[in-house]
C-alpha cells in the first residue's frame, strides 16, 4: 500500500492546555479511536507485529486481502499471440493494458531471445578471458522421463538469475542445458507402456527392438522438460543442448571407462552388494533409503502376490525368529536366531565365541541342515560373536549378509546364493525352490515347526533397506560387477576443499563432504539393465573353447575393455595369442550406472575427450548449482571424475540450495499428491485438477480427505495464473531459509500481485515522462545539473544503495536478500515515496517550475529504467516488456542495447550516494506519517486539508523539515505546515503525535470533529464492554474458584480481565479527552 494507506501507531485524542501539548511521555501506549472501535466489536488488541509491506503475501488487512483475492480470480481477457515466432514483439501497436496479464506479457519474448542468439557465447571471445570475466555453468540434467516440479523450478530460478546477472555484467556467459537418460526410470516407464499397449515384456521384444522403443518414446515425450524450461525463462544455450546418451556424451563415457581401466582403477569382482529384485539389478550404497522398524510390522511387497495369512496380503518384518540346528551325531541342538529366516537355506556355518565355555565341546563339530542334510561347520569367531547376546551362537549366510560375508572370507566358507535375480528361491533351496523370498520365509517357519526345530519369535527393532529407485526391499547378494576404486580420487576431492581450491556454499555442508569422501567405498558402476550406456567390455574366448565361464572371477583376464569392437579384437589377439578369425567376442550386456555419465557432464558437454574450441574456452566451468540432496550422487562424482580425467576441478564453487518441501515440511512426492508442476502456477489450474492429483497418489483415505480440505481452503478457485516472473521471484524469496524450504504456494501466488503493482506503477509513471527525452548520459547530466531537490537526491541515493546490495547479494548467493532489497526499492522508495512526492511537481508545467520538473522526470526515468534492470535477472519477462516501453528507446546511441538482458547491470556509484538526503527524507517521512496518523485518528476526509504544527529539534531535523515542507504538504494533505513557531500561535484544540524525542506533530482540529457524536459512540462501546467485564469479575470472585480452577485457566482469565479493564480505561480516557477538546473549542 502507499504511504497514504499506512497508518502510524496513533495515540488517544489529546487536549492541549496553556499552549503546551499534553503528549504521553512514556509508559503504555494508548489505543487510537479506530482501535477502540475494533475493541468495542470484540476483536481485541492483537500482539504487535511487523508492519505489513504492500501486498506482502499473507499479510495486510482483510478488506485488502479480499480485494487481492478478487483481483487474482477475475476472468482474464482472451489473448492471442500475433507476434510471428522469433520476431520481436511490436509494442507500439499494442497499448499498455490496464492490468498485468502474465500470458500476454510473457508471450513472444523467449522465442525472440533465442532467435537473436542472445543466449549463446562465442568460444573465440571467451577463450583467454580470466575467471572473473566469464561465467559458465551446466544445468543439473533432469531425468528425461519426467517433468519439472517446484524444486527444479527453484534450481532454474537461481541458476538463470546468476546467468542473466553475469551476462548483464558483460561477462562471457554460457549456461548449458541437457537431460539425463535416467536408466532405471526410463526403462521402467517404457516397460509399463509396452505391457499396457501390447501385453509384451522387453524380453518378448529383445534388446535391440526394446532400445528402439525407448528412443521412440524419448523422441515423443522427452521434450516436456525443455518446454517447461522455456516457460520459466531459462536463458540456456539451446544450440548446445545435450542428452547423456547422445553421440558426444556417449563417446566421453566410453573414453572415461577405458581410461579408468588403463589407470588400474576399474576392475571386475564378485562381491556382496545391494540387489533390487524389482529392478533385477545391483544398486549403489547411496541409492539406499532406510526405514526404522520399532518391532513387529506388516508391509506390502509389490513383487509378491500377497500373504494369504494377512487380510491385506502384507508380510511380517521386525521379528527375531529362533530355531535349532541338530548337532551331528548327537541329540544336542544349537539354537540360533535371525530376522530373515529364509536365508537359513544358504547357511554355511554357525559361529560361536572361542572363549564361550558353554560351547567348548562343540569346537570342530558340525550341525546338520534340516532340509538338505548339508553338514555345516561350527566355527570360532571372536570378531563377530557376542557371548552375551542371545544364545551366543550365530548362523552364517556369507552370500546374503554383509557381516557374514566377512566371516565367510575369514574362515574360507562356502558362499551359497539361494535367490534368483527376481527374488525367488533357486535350486539351492530344496523343497522351497520357486517360492518368492517372503513366501519362503513363511513356508520355512512351518517346515521347522513340523520338524520340531522351531523355537519362537519376538519383536525386534531393525533397519530395513529400500531401493530409492523402486521402493523394493533390498537383498544383499553376491554378483559379478564392475567397480571403480575411488580412494585416490576422493582424497583429491577432499584436499581441494580443505585447501580452498573448491568452495562449498553454504560451508556447513563441508563436514558432510568430508565424512562421505573420507570413508568412501569402491563404486559399483554396472547395472543389469538394457537402457543406458552398454559397458564397453567384451569376454574373449577361442572358437570351440569350452569350460571358460565369464562368471568365474579366475577368467577376468578374458574381459577386454576397449573403445570399440575393432579395438577389442586387437587386444584379444594379444591376450589369447591367436588371430582374429579364431576369436569369439561377447559384449557385456550390463550398462553403466546413470551417475557415471552424469559425472562427466561438465566436460562431456564441451566435447571431451576431443580438444574442442568449447572445451578450451569454457572448461573448467565456474559454478555448480544444485540441490543438496545430490551432493554425493552427482557433485562428488563430478569432482572426482573431473580431477582424474582432466586433472582439473570441473568448477571452483558448489552452491547448494535448500530442499523444497510442502508447507507441512513433507518431501514433494507424487505418491503424496503434493507435487506442483511449475506450469500449473505459471498458467494457473483448477481446483478439480489439484484434487484429481491427490486421488491418483498413495495417501491413506484420511490423509487424502485432509489434503483436499487444505487445497480447497488455500485455492477455492484453483491456482490463479501467476506467470513465470511471479513464480521465480517468489521462489527466490525462500532461499533465505536453511536446509529445507517449506513452500506455501499461497505466498508464491502473492507475488503475482507484486507484478501487478510493478505494471501499474510503471504505467502510471509513464504518464509523468511522456514528454521527457532521456539521453545516453542522463544520470551524469542530472547529477551535475544543480537542479535536484532533496527528494531527487534521495531517490538516486536509494537506487545506488539498492545496486550495491543486490550486486553484493548475488556475489554471495544470497538470493532471498537480493529479492527483498529490490522489492523494497520498488515498493517503498519508488512507489510509496518518490512517485507520490513528485505528483505536484510534474503537474506544474509553469516556466518557474521547469528545472524542478525536468529533474523530477529525469530522476523518475533513471529510477524506473535502472530498477527494471535490477529486477531483470529475477523477473525476465515483465522487465523486458516494461523496459521496451520506456520513452527514448532506440534514440540513446550506439551504447543502447536491443534487449534489457544485454544492458549493463546497474552498479553503485558512491559519488551519487547521498546519506544526508536519505536522513532528511527519513525525518520528513516521520513527520508525514504523524500527519496521516492524526488525520486518520480524527476521520478527516481526504478532500479536507489540515493545518499542522511541527515542533522539531534544531539542526538537521529542523533543516530537513523546513526544506521539505512542500513534500510534507503533498503527502500529509496539509493546507499549511508551520515549523517551530511560537507556542502562543498554536491553538488549544489540537491533536498530537509524539514522533520521537526530537519531533512532535500537532494538528488543528477546530471545526473538524463532531465531539458529541464521537462521545456517544464511545459510551455505547463502554456499555457493551461492561457486561463481559462484570461476568468475568463475578466468575473470578465465586467461592472455590482459587481451589478448583487450573492454573492455566486462571492465568487466561486474569489476562482477559486485565484486557477488558484496560479497554474500559482507554474508552473512558478517550471520552474525557473528547469532552476536554469540546470544552476548549467552546471557549
Amino acid at each position: 500500500m502507499s504511504l497514504q494507506e499506512k497508518p502510524a501507531d496513533s495515540p488517544a485524542p489529546a487536549a492541549a492546555a496553556e499552549g503546551t501539548a499534553d503528549a504521553p511521555a512514556g509508559g503504555e501506549k494508548k489505543l487510537s479511536k479506530n482501535q477502540l472501535k475494533k475493541l468495542a466489536k470484540g476483536k481485541g488488541k492483537k500482539d504487535k507485529k511487523d508492519k505489513p509491506k504492500w501486498n506482502q503475501p499473507g499479510e495486510g488487512k482483510k478488506k485488502k486481502d479480499d480485494a487481492k483475492s478478487k483481483a487474482l480470480t477475475l476472468p482474464k481477457p482472451e489473448f492471442v499471440n500475433t507476434t510471428p515466432k522469433g520476431h520481436k514483439k511490436d509494442l507500439s501497436a499494442t497499448p499498455m493494458a490496464d492490468a498485468y496479464h502474465p500470458q500476454a506479457v510473457e508471450a513472444a519474448w523467449q522465442d525472440w531471445w533465442e532467435e537473436c542468439g542472445f543466449y549463446s557465447c562465442d568460444p573465440n571471445t571467451a577463450e583467454g578471458k580470466s575467471d572473473d570475466e566469464k561465467f559458465v555453468m551446466v544445468i543439473p540434467p533432469p531425468n528425461v522421463t519426467g517433468s519439472l516440479h517446484l524444486g527444479h523450478a527453484l534450481t532454474a530460478a537461481v541458476e538463470d538469475t546468476l546467468t542473466r546477472w553475469h551476462r548483464m555484467l558483460g561477462h562471457s556467459t554460457l549456461y548449458v542445458p541437457g537431460t539425463d537418460h535416467a536408466g532405471i526410470a526410463t526403462q521402467s516407464v517404457v516397460e509399463k507402456m509396452l505391457m499396457k499397449e501390447t501385453k509384451q515384456t522387453r524380453h518378448d521384444l529383445g534388446r535391440e527392438e526394446f532400445i528402439k522403443k525407448v528412443w521412440e518414446w524419448k523422441g515423443e515425450y522427452g521434450n516436456r522438460i525443455t518446454t517447461q524450461l522455456r516457460r520459466l525463462g531459462s536463458s540456456v544455450d539451446w544450440s548446445r543442448e545435450r542428452f547423456t546418451m547422445d553421440e558426444m556424451c556417449s563417446k566421453a563415457v566410453i573414453e572415461a571407462f577405458n581410461r579408468f581401466h588403463e589407470d588400474g582403477l576399474l576392475y571386475r569382482a564378485e562381491r556382496l552388494g545391494n540387489w533390487s529384485c524389482a529392478l533385477k539389478s545391483a544398486i549403489s550404497d547411496i541409492e539406499v533409503d532406510y526405514i526404522e522398524l520399532e518391532g513387529r510390522t506388516f508391509l506390502e511387497v509389490k513383487t509378491h502376490k500377497g500373504n494369504a495369512n494377512d487380510p491385506k496380503g502384507r508380510y511380517e518384518f521386525g521379528v527375531l525368529t529362533s530355531f535349532a540346528y541338530p548337532i551331528e551325531d548327537s541329540d544336542e541342538k544349537l539354537i540360533v536366531a535371525t530376522t530373515r529366516l529364509e536365508t537359513m537355506l544358504g547357511d554355511t556355518a554357525v559361529a560361536i565365541h572361542p572363549e564361550d565355555a558353554r560351547y567348548t565341546h562343540l569346537h570342530g563339530k558340525h550341525v546338520v541342515h534340516p532340509f538338505n542334510g548339508r553338514k555345516i561347520p561350527i566355527v570360532c569367531d571372536a570378531e563377530l560373536v557376542d557371548m552375551a547376546f542371545g544364545t551366543g551362537a550365530v548362523k552364517i549366510t556369507p552370500a546374503h549378509d554383509p557381516n557374514d560375508y566377512e566371516c565367510g572370507k575369514r574362515h574360507k566358507l562356502e558362499f551359497i546364493t539361494v535367490l534368483t535375480p527376481e527374488g525367488a528361491i533357486n535350486n539351492n533351496g530344496s523343497q522351497f525352490e520357486g517360492m518368492m523370498r517372503y513366501d519362503a520365509r513363511i513356508a520355512v517357519e512351518e517346515a521347522l515347526k513340523e520338524k520340531g526345530l522351531y523355537i519362537g519369535k519376538e519383536p525386534n527393532k531393525m533397519r530395513l533397506g529400500l531401493c530409492s529407485r523402486s521402493g523394493d526391499i533390498l537383498e544383499p547378494m553376491i554378483t559379478p560387477q564392475w567397480y571403480v576404486n575411488c580412494n585416490g580420487m576422493a582424497k583429491r576431492a577432499t584436499d581441494a576443499v580443505r585447501n580452498g581450491e573448491l568452495k562449498i556454499v553454504p560451508e556447513e555442508h563441508e563436514k558432510t563432504w568430508f565424512q562421505w569422501l573420507d570413508n568412501i567405498r569402491d563404486w559399483c558402476v554396472s547395472r543389469q539393465l538394457w537402457w543406458g550406456h552398454q559397458i564397453p567390455a567384451w569376454f574373449a574366448t577361442k572358437k570351440g573353447e569350452e569350460g571358460v565361464s565369464k562368471l568365474d572371477m579366475n577368467n577376468n583376464d578374458r574381459w577386454i575393455v576397449a573403445r570399440n569392437e575393432e579395438e577389442a579384437y586387437t587386444k584379444a589377439e594379444k591376450v589369447l595369442g591367436c588371430t582374429r578369425d579364431e576369436i569369439d567376442l561377447e559384449r557385456d550386456e550390463d550398462v553403466l550406472d546413470t551417475w557415471f555419465s552424469s559425472g562427466l557432464f561438465p566436460f562431456s558437454v564441451m566435447g571431451w575427450p576431443e580438444q574442442t574450441d568449447d572445451l578450451k574456452a569454457f572448461y573448467p566451468t565456474s559454478l555448480l548449482e544444485t540441490g543438496l540432496d545430490i551432493l554425493f550422487f552427482w557433485v562428488a562424482r563430478m569432482v572426482m571424475m573431473g580431477l582424474q580425467l582432466t586433472d582439473t576441478l570441473p568448477f571452483h564453487t558448489v552452491y547448494l540450495h535448500a530442499m523444497v518441501r510442502d508447507k507441512e515440511g513433507r518431501k514433494m512426492s507424487k505418491s503424496l499428491g503434493n507435487v506442483i508442476d511449475p506450469l500449473e502456477v505459471i498458467s494457473g489450474c483448477t481446483l478439480e485438477h489439484l484434487l484429481s492429483k491427490l486421488d491418483g497418489g498413495n495417501l491413506p483415505p484420511k490423509e487424502v480427505a485432509r489434503a483436499k480440505k487444505d487445497q480447497a481452503e488455500d485455492f477455492p478457485e484453483g491456482i490463479p495464473e501467476c506467470g513465470s516472473d511471479a513464480l521465480r521471484f517468489g521462489l527466490l524469496a525462500y532461499t533465505v531459509q536453511g536446509r529445507d524450504v517449506n513452500l506455501d504456494m499461497k505466498r508464491v501466488v502473492g507475488y503475482r500481485l507484486f507484478c501487478n503493482k510493478l505494471w501499474n506503477a510503471t504505467k502510471f509513471a509513464l504518464q509523468f515522462v511522456s514528454d521527457f527525452q532521456p539521453t545516453a548520459n542522463i544520470l551524469d547530466e542530472l547529477m551535475s545539473s544543480g537542479k535536484m531537490a532533496h527528494r531527487d537526491k534521495f531517490m538516486i541515493s536509494r537506487l545506488m544503495a539498492c545496486c550495491d546490495t543486490v550486486n553484493t547479494c548475488f556475489q554471495n548467493y544470497k538470493f532471498g536478500d537480493a529479492q527483498a532489497a529490490s522489492y523494497a526499492y520498488w515498493m517503498n522508495d519508488l512507489c510509496d515515496v518518490y512517485l507520490e512526492l513528485i505528483k505536484p511537481v510534474i503537474k506544474d508545467t509553469s516556466e518557474e517550475n521547469k528545472d524542478s520538473r525536468w529533474a523530477a522526470q529525469a530522476t523518475l526515468w533513471i529510477a524506473l529504467e535502472a530498477g527494471l534492470r535490477i529486477l531483470h535477472p529475477m523477473m525476465p519477462f515483465v522487465t523486458e516488456e516494461l523496459w521496451q516501453r520506456l520513452p527514448g528507446r532506440g534514440t540513446l546511441g550506439e551504447s543502447e542495447t536491443e534487449s534489457i538482458m544485454l544492458a549493463q547491470f546497474p552498479l553503485c556509484n558512491e559519488a551519487y550516494s547521498n546519506p544526508g538526503s536519505e536522513q532528511s527524507m527519513e525525518t520528513t517521512m516521520n513527520v508525514i506519517k504523524a500527519c496521516r496518523s492524526l488525520r486518520q485518528q480524527y476521520n478527516i476526509a481526504n478532500k479536507v486539508s489540515t493545518h499542522f504544527f511541527v515542533k522539531v529539534a534544531s539542526g538537521q531535523p529542523e533543516d530537513s523539515t523546513k526544506s521539505q515542507i512542500d513534500d510534507i504538504k503533498t503527502l500529509g494533505r496539509a493546507s499549511v505546515v508551520d515549523v517551530n513557531i511560537d507556542e502562543d500561535s498554536i491553538p488549544k484544540s489540537v491533536g498530537i503525535v509524539v514522533v520521537d524525542e526530537t519531533t512532535t506533530v500537532l494538528m488543528d482540529i477546530k471545526g473538524l470533529v463532531d465531539y458529541a457524536a464521537e462521545i456517544k459512540k464511545l459510551q455505547k462501546q463502554l456499555t457493551k464492554n461492561a457486561n463481559p467485564l462484570g461476568q468475568l469479575e463475578k466468575k473470578i470472585a465465586a467461592p472455590g474458584y482459587e481451589e478448583n480452577v487450573s492454573d492455566d485457566i486462571k492465568a487466561k482469565n486474569l489476562e482477559n480481565l486485565n484486557g477488558l479493564k484496560k479497554k474500559a480505561a482507554d474508552i473512558e480516557e478517550a471520552i474525557a479527552n473528547f469532552k476536554a477538546l469540546e470544552e476548549l473549542e467552546k471557549n
